[in-house]
């Protein structure tokens, strides 16, 4: 019997790998010559960087950059054996670094996220696989420009301030210096908000209210947008801020595909694609997946349901495994999910639940009794 595990994570938990190796060693108990191959996985959210090094042999570096406010910290990001470079942009920008009231779109900045990107191109790495989920930011990506050498100057040929503040003085863009080697470097996003730049949908609008921006605040932000948008056209005239994913974390994502010509992506796709799992999947009996909690979010873009339309494409039997399962979970049996399986055996504390050393063995235990019902039906 041939077995694909590509699980996510139990966030908070156990990492992916560690949640594939735990059903492992059910599935063993019941089926000791099972040939089992376990693949890393994740969304292009958080834990991709852990996911895609861990599970392909790559190495973690850390760097000093800037947060979103422009302090000193230490971020964490991945380089593969094939020297692509995997960043979460969160780990220099995102908002679970600042308190609730240093929240402020009009200061917070991308700088960082291009510093990482700097230091990866500074070890050789071209390709990049980069995660843009939890910003702080609302700043059209320019500071993660400015990191990278790119020139936005004001009406005085200065270097603009950090953060959407830095829009509003926006009187020119230029490229003339530039990182070395940017133009050899090829960009994948992950990037599952379908936003555009600016109006009604914008980043601004939508996502800047729970970054700490307030109701003038966002009316000001659209309209730098606007003008950010204009520059960015006698920039590149290809430039559309109607782009979908243009507004994804406060408009880097336009940045990266105005300046950078990189492609955004559907993370869980990307991310599938870059393990190889269609290869696996096409000669396995069973696929495994699943996640720390199943719901109705499940099947917007997430890995699960990700990984159950591939095997499906080769009408593959997908068994999913997760610490629980609400109530509106069913959508997910109309989503190639066969069966769906929460492994909690008894009533106890959300610590307890999530305590790794439980979590694994509620894994193994519960995939050992869904194989033993397997045996039975082959026999």
């Amino acid at each position: 019997m041939k077995i694909v595990i590509a699980i996510d994570s139990f966030k908070g938990s156990i990492s992916s790998i560690e949640a594939g190796t735990a059903v492992s060693k059910g599935i063993y108990r019941v089926f000791p010559d099972a040939e089992i191959s376990i693949y890393p996985l994740a969304d292009g959210g958080e834990g991709t960087v852990n996911a895609l090094v861990n599970g392909l042999g790559g190495t973690f570096r850390i760097v000093f950059v800037s947060d979103p406010l422009g302090r000193e910290i230490s971020a964490e990001y991945g380089i593969l054996p094939d020297k692509t470079a995997v960043i979460e942009m969160a780990s220099a920008a995102g908002i679970t670094l600042l308190s609730d009231n240093e929240r402020n779109p009009m200061h917070t900045t991308t700088y960082g996220v291009g510093q990482m990107i700097a230091d990866a191109i500074s070890h050789g790495c071209r390709n990049f696989i980069i995660g843009i989920g939890g910003s702080a930011t609302n700043d059209g990506g320019i500071g993660c420009l400015q990191a990278l050498g790119f020139d936005m100057l004001d009406s005085n040929g200065k270097q603009v301030e950090f953060g959407s503040t830095g829009l509003s003085q926006l009187s020119y863009i230029s490229d003339n210096n530039v990182l070395h080697c940017l133009s050899e470097c090829r960009f994948q996003i992950a990037c599952d908000v379908t936003n555009p730049l600016y109006g009604e949908n914008g980043c601004s609008t939508v996502f800047a209210p729970q970054k700490g921006a307030d109701s003038a605040m966002v009316a000001k932000m659209d309209e730098y947008m606007k003008k950010y948008a204009e520059l960015t056209k006698d920039f590149n005239p290809m430039a559309n801020p109607e782009t979908a994913g243009a507004g994804a974390a406060g408009g880097l994502g336009f940045a990266f595909v105005s300046y950078l010509n990189a492609s955004l992506e559907s993370g869980i796709d990307l991310v599938l694609r870059k393990i190889k799992l269609e290869d696996a999947i096409r000669d396995a009996d069973i696929v495994i997946n699943g996640e720390g909690c199943l719901d109705a979010q499940s099947i917007m873009g997430k890995a699960p349901v990700g990984v159950a339309k591939l095997a499906k494409k080769y009408d593959k039997p997908v068994i999913a495994f997760c610490g629980i399962a609400k109530d509106e979970n069913i959508i997910c049996n109309n989503n190639e999910i066969d069966g769906y399986f929460p492994i909690l055996r008894n009533i106890c504390t959300t610590n307890d639940a999530m305590n790794p050393e439980n979590a694994k063995r509620n894994l193994a235990f519960t995939a050992q009794q869904v194989f033993r019902i397997i045996d039975k039906f082959m026999k």
